[in-house]
């Protein structure tokens, strides 16, 4: 009998989003954003932030972050374009990198504007944090930018952790106030989960909140590979579908990472077609590529019917043997978003959809 789970609900995203962020999301791996363009990567240099904070009242962000008084405030953070000194307790803060607004609400930060980088709307955050607000930020764009509109928010702290690296980017956001880029090896969204956290929390003067977040995390792992002992040294593809076909995901990007941490390992066959990108393309002629003890695929903006539809995608023997799975739509947002609160949820959520897949005979 096979055991192919086969998810109805599809990924969705606004008209007005997709048109424009689809060629972002297959160059970047990203499952979904909000934006409506597209800045463009200007060539990477160093520039240090010399930016000073000029804070500005917030009641939500003073109450939550009495860290450290303005008088003996300072922190120095190491980035790829120097190190950002902030001499002052962050008050008002805009989050506009991947998740990075969801790591300061771990953090107990309300941000005053956000990117809602996979167009939840509302609040811009996923399902696992919800409530999380008790005053609702400003949404701000995510791979396109209103910079007077960030401007008009007055804020003295901008957090661009996770993202593109773009330095025209980062230059004109630090115009406007100080801004925490991505770190030295953080372009093209590579910033990882404890990068963001660390960095995060030292710009709010939170560090040892942020070892205790980032140890919750490490022990929920532990606590589901320790439970799920037939994942160990299975192999794990984690592959996704849009318009443009299939592609699948490589060391480097966060679901993978969160996969070899329950015990998986990837297979040497993709990740020998990796060209420093954490996603590439597999051609239909390459779909046998997909197979492995375990397939994950994610549908992008695309009904998942049109997936199990697809013929060559049923040759796949993963497949045929009932080894695969198409993620449900929260499932896959929360795998892709990578933030604390969604790592949490998702270790809570997908060993319990895989873990029949990976039983000995599977």
């Amino acid at each position: 009998m096979k055991r192919e789970i086969s998810m109805t609900k599809s990924f969705r995203i606004s008209k007005w989003a997709a048109a424009a962020a689809i060629a972002a999301v297959l160059a970047i791996g990203l499952i979904g954003c909000s934006s409506n363009g597209n800045n463009g990567e200007a060539s990477p240099g160093a520039a240090e932030n010399t930016n000073s904070p000029t804070p500005a009242p917030s009641q939500a962000a003073a109450e939550s972050s009495p860290a450290a008084s303005a008088d003996s405030f300072n922190a120095t953070i190491d980035t790829k374009f120097g190190q950002v000194n902030i001499t002052e307790q962050p008050k008002r803060v805009v989050a506009l990198g991947w998740g990075d607004a969801e790591t300061l609400l771990s953090l107990g930060v309300e941000p005053v504007g956000a990117s809602d980088w996979l167009a939840f709307g509302g609040n811009g955050v996923g399902p696992w944090l919800e409530g999380a607000y008790q005053t609702p930020p400003t949404i701000l764009g995510t791979l396109e930018l209103d910079y007077e509109q960030i401007a008009a928010l007055q804020p003295d702290l901008i957090l661009d952790v996770k993202s593109s690296g773009d330095e025209t980017r980062y230059k004109r956001l630090s115009e406007i106030a100080t801004t925490v880029g991505v770190p030295a090896d953080g372009d093209n969204y590579l910033t990882s989960a404890n990068e963001q956290v660390e960095m995060i929390a030292k710009a709010l003067g939170k560090e040892e909140e942020g070892q205790a977040l980032l140890k919750k995390v490490d022990d929920a792992f532990a606590k589901a590979a320790e439970e799920n002992p037939e994942f160990s040294d299975k192999t794990i593809v984690v592959a996704a579908y849009s318009s443009d076909g299939f592609g699948a995901y490589v060391q480097g990007d966060a679901r993978i990472d969160f996969m070899t941490r329950l015990g998986f390992k990837t297979k040497e066959e993709i990740e020998k077609l990796a060209t420093g990108t954490f996603y590439v393309k597999v051609s239909d002629e390459q779909l046998d590529l997909l197979d492995a003890d375990v397939t994950i695929v994610m549908p992008i903006w695309v009904d998942p019917q049109e997936i199990t539809d697809n013929k060559l995608f049923q040759k796949i023997p993963s497949v045929v043997a009932g080894r695969s799975i198409i993620l449900d739509e929260n499932t896959a947002n929360a795998f892709s978003t990578g933030t604390i609160p969604s790592l949490l949820w998702t270790i809570e959520h997908l060993p319990t959809q895989i873990k029949a897949l990976a039983q000995p005979g599977a």
